[in-house]
């Protein structure tokens, strides 16, 4: 028998991960199960190898699933990307799109601006939260789109990195910090990742004196001198000491933009395309 790749059986076998099983796929794809099912079987008998386990209560994929669902993400990705771009058809829906309070300041506003004037018909809907919340809002498809900050050992393997930046811990050169005593942290909102990894160190007694989901208002109460705090580096300025041989190592920062599992459509994936594309072109863009 001669192997190949559906791309049809290969968007379905995407589905089948994303969505937990046969049943929400085909409820997904507005398919019945047997049609998914059926598809799924001709894939694998088509390259002899069992892709879903089949297995309650076990993992969806086999090993060999597994690495092909790699293939089927690029190829499909791919496969639209290429249609889009030669498709006459407008782009046209809506977009739910998740930031960070940082991007707001950035030249992501241009690139939002310039997608909106290529593609009227398209609309985007834009909410402001912290990295922990967008995660889990697309995960469960509240958006469509995120735009964040995750440790670089956390990237996705379908997230686009377009920066990465080291968090620093600092303080204002004059503030004297007392040995053995609690040290007053400056902190990001209770949904901030890395204000939780910083609370969870042990030996470490941070004492948090103020919460700002903001980071301007985060480096300016450290050089006002109120505590020391964790921030990325875009933040850190010649008034801040910067006390990293004095503190836990902190895990590298990476600035990605992640499509929510159940929201690869055409117009958001073109959305994406041109935000990654807005960052190799603005190199002064930082994302938050």
């Amino acid at each position: 028998m001669t192997q190949r790749l559906d791309i049809d059986a290969l968007r379905m076998l995407c589905a089948v991960q994303d969505n937990g099983g046969i049943t929400r796929a085909s409820e997904h794809l507005a398919l019945t199960q047997s049609a998914v099912s059926h598809r799924i079987r001709r894939l694998e008998q088509s390259i002899g190898c069992a892709l879903l386990t089949r297995r309650p209560g076990g993992p969806i994929m086999t090993a060999e699933g597994q690495r092909l669902l790699d293939y089927a993400r690029r190829i499909v990705a791919l496969h639209d990307e290429a249609l889009g771009s030669i498709s006459k058809q407008p782009l046209s829906g809506r977009i739910r799109l998740g930031m960070t309070e940082d991007v707001t300041s950035s030249d992501l506003s241009r690139i939002l601006g310039r997608f909106t004037r290529l593609h009227p018909e398209v609309t985007v809907r834009t909410q402001v939260r912290q990295s922990l919340t967008l995660q889990d809002a697309l995960q469960v498809g509240e958006i469509d789109l995120g735009i964040m900050q995750v440790f670089t050992h956390q990237v996705m393997p379908g997230d686009e990195v377009v920066y990465t930046d080291t968090l620093h811990w600092v303080k204002a050169q004059d503030l004297v910090i007392e040995e053995g005593g609690r040290l007053p942290f400056l902190a990001y909102d209770d949904a901030c990742f890395f204000y939780q990894w910083a609370m969870q160190l042990p030996d470490l007694p941070l004492e948090t004196v103020l919460q700002c989901a903001s980071s301007a208002g985060i480096a300016s109460a450290v050089q006002a001198g109120l505590g020391v705090s964790l921030l990325p580096g875009r933040y850190v300025t010649g008034e801040m000491a910067i006390l990293d041989d004095m503190f836990p190592k902190v895990p590298g920062l990476s600035y990605v933009v992640r499509t929510g599992p159940r929201s690869r459509t055409r117009h958001v994936r073109a959305l994406a395309r041109e935000v990654v594309a807005g960052v190799s072109q603005f190199a002064s863009l930082r994302v938050a």
